[in-house]
């Protein structure tokens, strides 16, 4: 299927402003929620699901539904062995130096597995222990298992249902609906894991977010995609409160209501609190309504390369950011400016030089199976 540059451009740029905001360094506040109350991560799950849902929805009008399920378990079981790659080196190559070292942040990020390691290594494989930095990819296998069932049920019938019930449960899941689940089972079953050892992102209401992107896509799959002309008056409103978002991010810092919690809560990344949610559809509104006007800018080569092979690139974001982590620890600013410019060059040129590598294979199985592979073979060796 043909590459959507602009798309692999937006993720490309997710993927930057997460290495940033996840290496310990002085860059790493001023580039975390840089265009309001929201993060990379919003962007980066609802991207990948928009693309999902435009993918799969043609897989199935082309091959059958059966043809689509089995595509999307076939992803699932991809993003579950990198998953299990990233869990043996932190389980290995960053437990060890953090033991060998002393060093405290590591110790506190991988602290159930220091204490019942062979507990914390079997529940990680059932995606139930998720340590810091490792709790997406758990996300996502959950997401992409459960997304034929939904998208068949949207293109058969109607997306109406889904979107009000995703909805209320996203709604039910800003009290707490998650955690009660969980203890619910795991007193059932004796799980021994904390469940504050599940990972950081609340499945129940991040949820939301990925149904919006896969039915975004399923629907600009279709003969006439609906999100090409928008309200003049919704735009404007999208506009005044992206702009309020972007200013309150930078004018009062990502933290607004400092220990207030009540208050934290209405923009709390991991429970997508409702103005995180209010505040990312506005910008959504905005990409949708002045996206043209935006592809000189994302439109970046680095970018697009970078976004074309968004798993492998992920991981080797987190690889980097661990190593980090393990060397200098999490004190953002500590270390010389000059160490720290070293260690984001060295960060991105190993991104860089991983999605070349992915790209070359890419192209190099569409040359295989097209049956005459010289021009694809030309590209390649440029």
């Amino acid at each position: 299927m043909k590459r959507w540059p602009e798309i692999d451009a937006l993720r490309g740029l997710m993927l930057v402003l997460m290495t940033l905001t996840h290496l310990p360094t002085r860059f790493s506040a001023p580039f975390g929620q840089p265009f309001g109350f929201v993060s990379a991560a919003e962007g980066f799950v609802f991207l990948s699901a928009f693309m999902a849902g435009y993918i799969f929805t043609r897989r199935a009008t082309r091959d059958g539904m059966r043809a689509m399920r089995h595509a999307f378990l076939r992803r699932a079981l991809k993003l579950y062995g990198y998953h299990v790659v990233m869990l043996v080196f932190l389980f290995t190559v960053i437990a060890a130096i953090g033991i060998s070292t002393e060093r405290q942040t590591i110790k506190n990020l991988i602290s159930f597995f220091l204490q019942e390691p062979i507990t914390a290594f079997c529940s990680s494989l059932l995606l139930i222990y998720n340590p810091p930095l490792l709790d997406i990819l758990p996300m996502y296998v959950v997401f992409m298992v459960l997304s034929p069932w939904i998208l068949m049920v949207g293109l058969r019938l109607s997306w109406t249902p889904i979107i009000l019930a995703s909805a209320a449960i996203w709604f039910c899941a800003q009290f707490g609906l998650e955690k009660e689940i969980y203890q619910a089972i795991s007193t059932a079953a004796g799980l021994k894991v904390p469940f504050h050892q599940t990972g950081a992102f609340d499945i129940l209401a991040w949820q939301l977010i990925w149904l919006l992107g896969l039915w975004m896509g399923a629907q600009t799959a279709g003969a006439s995609p609906p999100f090409q002309r928008l309200p003049g008056a919704l735009v404007a409103v999208a506009l005044t409160i992206g702009t309020t978002g972007f200013l309150l991010r930078h004018v009062l810092g990502q933290a607004p209501f400092g220990s207030d919690t009540m208050f934290a809560t209405l923009i709390s990344k991991w429970h997508l609190g409702p103005l995180r949610v209010i505040n990312f559809l506005a910008l959504l509104v905005l990409i949708l309504r002045f996206g043209q006007q935006l592809k000189t800018v994302i439109q970046w080569r680095f970018l697009e390369i970078l976004g074309a092979a968004s798993l492998p690139v992920f991981c080797v974001h987190l690889i980097a950011a661990l190593l980090a982590l393990a060397a200098i620890g999490d004190n953002q600013g500590s270390a010389p400016l000059w160490v720290e410019a070293v260690l984001m060059a060295t960060s991105f040129s190993a991104m860089y030089a991983t999605a070349r590598m992915s790209q070359r294979r890419r192209l190099g199985r569409t040359a295989f199976t097209a049956g005459d592979g010289t021009a694809v073979n030309a590209r390649i060796a440029r």
